[in-house]
């Protein structure tokens, strides 16, 4: 009973106070609730790491308010952390900060608490979390278990999450930061100098002096670091350019038309012929930067007309004797009939190979040496490529269980409120219609509404 109740039936039975003294005395009868105890735990060396990104908008001086993400791994006996500021907080992100904490710690703890962080759990059903199985061999490359604290419970891994609050108060309290890379900076040289080498609270030792004794209990860094880098493919267009994040870096230009294997690291894009050897190599342009172009001089062709037309004529067999024919037919025909090769071999971006073969073998049989016919060929007698078959593989992984899985039926109570307001709808209508056509009646002038 809430205490205006209790006042109500006291006055009722001759109750002449006020309601204020009821409610202090109701205050003092009812039991209080109580907050459900933690309790504090401690691992021994190198037994427990926890790991988790926390959320940040920065003012930068030189590039303006940014939303960035903190990376944190946190060992449990020392307290001894890796902290990083990234861009993003993905898979590619994740597994790169996780390959420089353990560089920076020079061991790996055996056991790391995750915080259902998606790139690392999938979802829980009976049995309990399915683990991201790229992200599981990415631990069994280092020989660690990942382990997801329950759902909604972050107090779990509350080692992590004081180290988020200390940040807050020391680290970007009262500091101005230029840039991303000023950031990272700074935060390094306040891990050494204060974050290291202050007493801890609970320890009541020096994360640094506690370190020295747990990193013999590290597991030792295998003898490679697991590769971070993506592996996709992309279609070299007309300009003899792959696509990534929306930016262009240009390859040597006889492979326009091709799928091509681009690897990216944390700082380059390296791309590679379809015999995986190595023919290209660009600065990547930083998150964020869209719609810019790395070009190589090398790449282009040379200004000589006959150098371009014998790497057309080399594509061009590569595809069979009718595209040879074709391109004969289309250099001779047209003004400008190179760049018209040029298009037609982007084409295989968005057609398969047989297609656009049989494109070209039908466009010889007519004498239509032009790229206007091709893709009219190819608009009615083939399909252009599923999202799929477009997709890089990373990008296929994602997509494909969306389309798999099906969609689970809804409870029909959860309809029952559209019907009542598609109810109430109606009959607010048919009210308007008829106000309307009395209306309508009482002035015979007025316009008929529409049918």
């Amino acid at each position: 009973m809430t205490a205006v109740r209790v006042h109500e039936e006291l006055r009722a039975r001759g109750f002449a106070g006020s309601y204020t003294i009821v409610r202090q005395r109701v205050h003092q009868l009812r039991p209080q609730p109580t907050r459900e105890p933690v309790i504090r735990f401690e691992t021994s060396a190198g037994q427990q790491a926890q790991a988790d990104y926390s959320t940040y908008d920065i003012d930068f001086s030189a590039e303006g308010r940014r939303r960035v993400y903190l990376f944190s791994y946190v060992l449990g006996y020392s307290r001894r952390a890796y902290l990083h500021f990234a861009e993003a907080q993905d898979f590619t992100t994740t597994i790169r900060e996780h390959v420089r904490a353990f560089d920076y710690l020079q061991g790996v703890a055996a056991v790391c608490l995750y915080d259902n962080m998606k790139v690392v759990v999938l979802r829980h059903d009976e049995d309990g979390p399915l683990y991201n199985p790229r992200f599981l061999a990415f631990a069994t490359h280092y020989g660690y278990k990942p382990w997801a604290c329950v759902p909604r419970r972050a107090r779990t891994k509350g080692k992590c999450e004081r180290r988020f609050d200390h940040v807050e108060k020391n680290l970007l309290n009262g500091r101005t930061f230029r840039n991303l890379a000023h950031l990272n900076e700074v935060t390094g040289w306040w891990l050494s100098n204060v974050a290291d080498v202050r007493v801890h609270r609970e320890t009541r030792q020096r994360p640094i002096d506690r370190y020295a004794e747990e990193r013999p209990h590290l597991i030792p860094l295998p003898a490679h670091p697991y590769d971070t880098a993506q592996v996709l493919y992309r279609i070299a267009d007309a300009e003899g350019c792959v696509c990534y994040q929306q930016n262009l870096y240009s390859v040597p230009w006889r492979f326009i038309g091709q799928a091509l294997p681009v690897r990216i690291t944390a700082d380059e894009v390296i791309v590679y012929s379809p015999t995986v050897a190595e023919i290209a190599r660009h600065r990547l342009f930083p998150r964020g930067v869209v719609q810019q172009r790395s070009t190589d001089k090398a790449h282009r062709p040379r200004d000589d007309a006959q150098e371009q037309q014998t790497l057309l004529r080399e594509r061009f067999t590569e595809l069979g004797t009718s595209a040879r024919r074709f391109l004969d037919g289309l250099l001779r025909d047209q003004r400008y009939g190179k760049s018209q090769a040029r298009r037609v071999l982007a084409l295989l971006a968005t057609y398969s190979h047989k297609d656009l073969l049989a494109a070209l073998d039908r466009a010889v049989r007519f004498g239509a040496y032009s790229v206007q016919a091709v893709e009219r060929i190819l608009a009615v007698q083939a399909g252009p490529k599923s999202v799929l078959e477009t997709l890089a593989d990373d990008e296929c992984r994602r997509v494909q269980p969306l389309l798999d899985e099906p969609v689970s039926p809804r409870n029909t109570a959860e309809y029952q409120q559209l019907c009542e307001e598609s109810h109430e709808h109606g009959q607010a209508n048919e009210k308007t219609e008829a106000a309307t056509d009395d209306e309508r009646r009482a002035d015979p002038d007025q316009p008929a509404g529409p049918a």
